[in-house]
Parts: C-alpha cells; sequence; structure tokens
C-alpha cells in the first residue's frame, strides 16, 4: 500500500499560563470551552469547514481532567461526525507528538483526508503533592526510585553534573540556554513568560535540584492547542501556503525513564537514532536545517538532545546559545517558540506546541521571530529523558 503525502494547513493555540480553577470555586473555566475556539481558529487558518474533518487525534488530558472519553466528548459539543476515526493517545511527555504522528497516519493510509491532531492540558491548579506524586511514579521503580522521592527534575540535574564534569561546562554556559529561550518568547503571543532574562538572574536564582535553578526548569501551566493536516493533495487545493510532513523517526531504548543498566547518560542515544532515521527518511542532513524546536524542559535537556540530533557539536550547546549560534539570526535558531522553559510547557501538548511553531515559521506567520526564508525544520519530542524519541523533519510548501 502507497501512503499518501500530509500536509499541515492550519494550527491555533491559547497563550500559555494558568486557566485551570480550583475546585472549590463557584465558576470554572472548562476544558472544552478552551480548546473549542482553537479548533474553530485552526480550521479557519486552514479554509477548510469543519464538514471535512474525518478524524480526531486528541492528547489525552491530564488527570486532573473530571471529563472523560475527551475525544468523544468533544466531537459531540463540535458537532463533528467521522468517517476516519477517533482516539486518545498518552505517551508521558510525547502525548501531544504522538497525537500529531496518529492524525497523520490516518492521513497517510486513506482513513481520512483531513484530521485533527488537538489537545488541552489543565494542571496548574492540581495540588502541588498530587502532582509531584504522580511524576515520581512515573520516574522509574515504584518500589524503588518513588520511596526515595526521586523526580523528573532530579534525573535532569543528574545529567547537568555528569555534562559539565565530562565537558568541562560551567553552569553558566547552560545557563545561557534559558536567556536565549526567554529572549525568543519575548516576540511570542502565546509565551507563559516574556521578560527579558539576564545570565546574572538565572545564575542566582533560587535552587531547585543543583545545579539547576528556578529558570532553568520548567513550570507548570496549561493551554490548548489544535493542528489540521490534510492530504497534499487538499492542501493544494486551498491556495494557501503549507507545510510538508517529510519525515518522521523514532526510537525507545527498551528502557523505563530511570533504568537500571548502566548506559551514557548524557548521549541521549533515542534522540540520535530516531533524528538519524527521520534525516535518512527525508533524504536530509542536519546541516541542511533552518531551524529546529525541542521538547527540552530543561537547559540541559536541549543541550544533550541538540547536540544527539547533531545540530551542535556534543559539548558545545551552551557555547552555542551563548555566542548566538543557535538564537534568532544565528546559524541554527533553536526553540525559536522560547521552549518549554518560556514559552511554558504544559506537558501533554507540548509536543502539538512544538509543530504549532514549526508551522508558523515555515508559513512566515512568526511575526517578529521569523526566522528568515525558513524551509527546513525539525521537531523533537521524547517520552521522559529521552529513552524514547520521536523525530518529524517539515518542509515549507507555497
Amino acid at each position: 500500500m502507497s501512503l499518501r503525502k500530509v500536509a499541515i494547513v492550519g494550527g491555533a493555540a491559547t497563550p500559555n499560563g494558568k486557566f485551570q480553577t480550583p475546585a472549590g470555586e463557584p465558576i470554572q473555566t472548562v476544558e472544552h470551552e478552551v480548546l473549542a475556539p482553537m479548533v474553530i481558529d485552526a480550521m479557519a487558518a486552514a479554509g477548510l469547514p469543519k464538514e471535512s474533518v474525518d478524524a480526531i487525534s486528541l492528547a489525552l488530558c491530564r488527570p486532573y481532567t473530571l471529563q472523560k472519553y475527551f475525544a468523544t466528548f468533544m466531537a459531540n459539543y463540535m458537532r463533528m461526525p467521522l468517517k476516519g476515526g477517533i482516539m486518545e493517545v498518552l505517551g508521558n511527555g510525547m502525548t501531544g507528538g504522538l497525537a500529531f504522528d496518529q492524525a497523520v497516519n490516518a492521513v497517510a493510509i486513506g482513513h481520512a483526508d483531513v484530521a485533527l491532531a488537538l489537545g488541552v492540558n489543565f494542571e496548574s491548579a492540581a495540588s502541588s503533592a498530587d502532582h509531584m506524586m504522580g511524576s515520581m511514579r512515573a520516574v522509574g521503580d515504584i518500589d524503588f526510585h518513588s520511596i526515595f522521592g526521586f523526580s523528573p527534575i532530579a534525573w535532569y540535574a543528574m545529567d547537568a553534573v555528569r555534562y559539565m564534569h565530562e565537558h568541562g561546562v560551567p553552569r553558566a554556559e547552560l545557563a545561557g540556554i534559558a536567556v536565549k529561550d526567554r529572549r525568543h518568547a519575548a516576540l511570542n503571543p502565546i509565551a507563559q513568560f516574556k521578560k527579558p532574562l539576564t545570565l546574572e538572574e538565572v545564575l542566582a536564582a533560587r535552587p531547585i535540584v543543583e545545579p539547576l535553578g528556578l529558570f532553568e526548569v520548567p513550570p507548570r501551566g496549561d493551554g490548548a492547542c489544535c493542528l489540521v493536516v490534510a492530504t497534499e493533495d487538499v492542501a493544494k487545493e486551498t491556495g494557501r501556503p503549507y507545510v510538508l510532513v517529510r519525515s518522521r523517526g523514532f526510537f525507545h531504548e527498551g528502557a523505563h525513564q530511570i533504568n537500571e543498566v548502566p548506559n551514557d547518560m548524557t548521549a541521549f542515544i533515542a534522540a540520535r537514532e530516531a533524528s538519524s532515521k527521520a534525516y535518512a527518511a527525508a533524504g536530509v542532513t542536519a546541516a541542511d536545517l533552518d531551524l529546529a524546536e525541542l521538547y527540552a524542559p530543561c537547559t540541559i535537556v536541549q543541550a544533550l538532545v541538540s547536540e544527539a540530533m547533531d545540530l551542535v557539536p556534543r559539548g558545545q550547546a551552551g557555547r552555542a546559545a551563548t555566542d548566538g549560534e543557535t538564537a534568532l539570526g544565528g546559524r541554527l535558531p533553536i526553540c525559536t517558540s522560547g521552549g518549554c522553559l518560556s514559552r511554558g510547557h504544559p506537558s501533554y501538548i507540548t509536543g502539538l506546541l512544538t509543530i504549532f511553531e514549526l508551522w508558523e515559521q515555515l508559513t512566515h506567520r512568526a511575526g517578529e521571530r521569523q526566522v528568515k526564508d525558513a524551509a527546513l525544520a525539525a521537531a523533537s519530542c521524547e517520552l521522559g529523558n529521552y529513552n524514547a524519541a520521536l523525530i518529524h523533519i517539515l518542509e515549507a510548501k507555497a
């Protein structure tokens, strides 16, 4: 069976922030009323009627969302009968990326001519205890790791310590990534944090898990995003610029987020393998890219995945950010949205926001943060500590 070419033809996203209301409040902000306008806006951007949608792939809502079977609930709310399929997708940090992947698959294999990849993430009003307990139970073996209070930020902090030791990198170089991302976020209408940061402010911020401080780890936040994907034939018929999905690559190490088998903890093997597959399938190399948008919850993660994907040499990601090489106007801008650190990290839709940023860049909708002549880009997302990686190569089409 031959696969059809798939394009991204529309998108919309809310500003990231704090929308969720505490349970006791008399008036509640509810998820479907936040997500539905994004569907309307995305369809308008695509120039397609909602009746053209054949399939929905929803990034499963966080556990704090009371409404279950949310995908079918949304189909009912939007009055969207579907002939191609409907599903809810879960994959930890990769949830949004997998929702996009499944929408692309539905179009590629012919189940749908037009499909939505969408999601809404509410978590800001959840109690810190509940949020941290869920995070700790996801990290590793609940009988061995969780009882010691081991959290995702703790494993990233250990990555940072090892990386700085192996490559002789001072913390200030990693902190420069946070400064760069905040400069990008200041130009992004949907960014959660836009106030400029200095390197001195990043280094002086209160520690979260040494050596990572407040501005080097992701915020909690809420948001919603919808992407419209379609066959390339449908995309051409709209008469509007679109983004072609050139390829994808995936790799899972066969390990949980923290594994008892010793490995190179700073190599991010899954990102290396998945990006190699994606480059080969697209017939390109990392040197051909004009920009990259990465799932990177912490400064160290952006450094490690950048290096694993051959975007910068190993051990040099922090210096590349500080020197402007990976900033807007540099050789290869990375995280032009502001990334997880400043655009925001509503985790179950972060993978969708990654693709949304590249759709805006490749259709030249990015305003002041537009990468000049952007034509080819890479997106990444992960399952946890990059034990698995999903990479997409995207191309601008007029």
